[in-house]
């Protein structure tokens, strides 16, 4: 009885998903009206002329894109100054610091109410539907689900005001019957990553746990910590375990070591896209981990066509624009009062019936320092062959360019930490040149007869070098992470350098 009562909600949660699939224009050009009225009595609404703006052009001819640093004066009337009606029309309480990059500076990103009820969370129980969709014997609902979240405190800043990970401010502010079916709050909100762990590992195995939430990289600790100290297998503590709903970085360097950890042929991974800034993608089929875009969670969307995004003023399409195999950039505006906003994310779609797109990457998180235009998307592809020639397994990687020297071309150097290392280096270096060729023209340009661009180096890193090192930095746990890629040598150099130091200390 319950089950069918469970079901016939995401069923009704899934007609929502179901009407802005078969109207997809009609529902953004809602979206767009309905952010404009809560905005035009703002300071930026006021700036811009939001009450005369009546269509799409009118908007993006009117409004600039903005970036962050372009957004900051506005987020420090509300946060230094105390001025309300800045960005949107209701008072901002929270703010999400943006922790994606090992970079120092967080970013403040303004939460509502709105983009809390009308976004995070009706997209999330908009994701159990579309999963319920797909796996009609669902019962997770019956157990529990194991949370990873941030690592940052709720930190009060004063006059009601809040800064955490946005995973933290999702979780202190969730529904109560939310809370009872999850990892209890004082230990998702533990600020150390240890202590975490250990409570995490406490508290799991004295319950049904049927689903995990959270970032693959950190979850994949958690979970060899707990057949570590356990020293059983996962499914004999969790017979009932039945889905992973992930997102962050990439599943695929992850896919083998879950499924070598998690041995249960009927185990569902369903990939989500959950940021600071919005709730924007859910995995729409068990049978592709293509993403549906979601559209009626209080987000109008934009696109930067790749020829576009180092111009000053960038031409953007809107969603009716679009096309299948394009690279873009996605610029958002939102009821957490970002406007026009270039999040740096990259995006291709798959189909435009509906909206499915793929995460390629970011606008400053590729490396064309050879005109070759690599990103993740092919980055990760190759890896994967790379592994299944070789038999292994990555758990962690960086890749930047080595430059022209007197007595060298440019090449790229890879940093990869694996979990079960090639049988063969050499071999894997040559299988991960020659995937990079098939999966991007210009790489293979540039590799032509290595006049610009050598073959790769690979070097091997010690399991847990990556973690020691943003460790080392304050960077540990939650939502921080190591740029896959990067146009520069800043990471590349600053890890090396650690090991090196770590190396004469030995």
């Amino acid at each position: 009885m319950i089950v069918k009562i469970a079901h016939k909600y995401l069923d009704f949660k899934f007609k929502e998903v179901d009407k802005f699939i078969h109207k997809p224009i009609d529902t953004q050009e809602k979206v767009l009206d309905y952010l404009l009225q809560h905005g035009q009595h703002t300071l930026i609404g006021q700036k811009y002329n939001f009450s005369s703006i009546s269509n799409k052009d009118d908007f993006r001819s009117n409004v600039p894109i903005h970036h962050y640093e372009d957004l900051r004066p506005y987020l420090d009337k509300i946060l230094v100054d105390k001025e309300q009606n800045v960005l949107w029309d209701k008072p901002v309480k929270w703010f999400a610091m943006s922790s994606g990059t090992t970079e120092d500076k967080s970013k403040y990103i303004p939460v509502t109410e709105e983009s809390l009820t009308k976004g995070h969370y009706k997209c999330g129980e908009q994701m159990l539907a579309i999963y319920g969709q797909a796996n009609d014997r669902a019962k997770f609902f019956f157990g529990k689900t194991l949370v990873l979240g941030g690592s940052k405190q709720i930190n009060n800043i004063g006059d009601g005001a809040f800064t955490g990970d946005i995973s933290a401010i999702l979780i202190k502010n969730l529904y109560f019957w939310a809370k009872r079916s999850r990892t209890p709050e004082n230990i998702s909100l533990e600020p150390d990553w240890e202590v975490k762990l250990q409570a995490l590992t406490d508290y799991a195995v004295k319950n049904d746990v049927r689903a995990f939430m959270g970032v693959p990289s950190w979850l994949l600790v958690l979970l060899k910590k707990i057949t570590h100290d356990t020293g059983k297998a996962l499914t004999d503590i969790w017979p009932n375990l039945e889905v992973f709903f992930h997102g962050g970085v990439s599943f695929t360097p992850f896919e083998e070591q879950y499924k070598k950890l998690i041995q249960k042929p009927d185990m569902y991974y369903w990939e989500t896209y959950n940021a600071s800034e919005g709730f924007f993608g859910v995995q729409f089929s068990e049978k592709s981990k293509d993403l549906l875009l979601m559209l009626d969670s209080g987000i109008y969307y934009e696109f930067i066509p790749m020829s576009e995004w180092d111009s000053e003023n960038p031409r953007t399409l809107t969603l009716d624009e679009v096309q299948v195999g394009q690279n873009y950039a996605i610029v958002i505006s939102t009821n957490g009062g970002l406007w026009r906003y270039m999040i740096g994310d990259t995006v291709e779609f798959t189909s435009t019936s509906p909206y499915l797109f793929r995460i390629t990457g970011r606008t400053k998180s590729f490396i064309n320092a050879f005109g070759e235009e690599l990103i993740i998307d092919n980055a990760e592809k190759a890896l994967s062959e790379a592994c299944k020639e070789t038999e292994a397994q990555v758990s962690e990687y960086t890749a930047a360019p080595v430059y022209f020297g007197d007595n060298n071309t440019g090449a790229h150097e890879w940093l990869i930490e694996f979990s079960v290392e090639p049988k063969n280096l050499d071999r894997f270096t040559r299988s991960l040149d020659d995937n990079l060729k098939k999966v991007n023209s210009d790489y293979e340009a540039k590799r032509s007869y290595n006049l610009s661009l050598g073959q790769p180096i690979v070097r091997s890193l010690p399991q847990g070098t990556f973690n020691e090192w943003l460790k080392s930095i304050g960077k540990l746990g939650g939502q921080n992470k190591v740029p896959r890629l990067a146009n520069n040598r800043n990471y590349v150099d600053r890890l090396l350098a650690f090991m090196d130091q770590n190396n004469k200390k030995g």
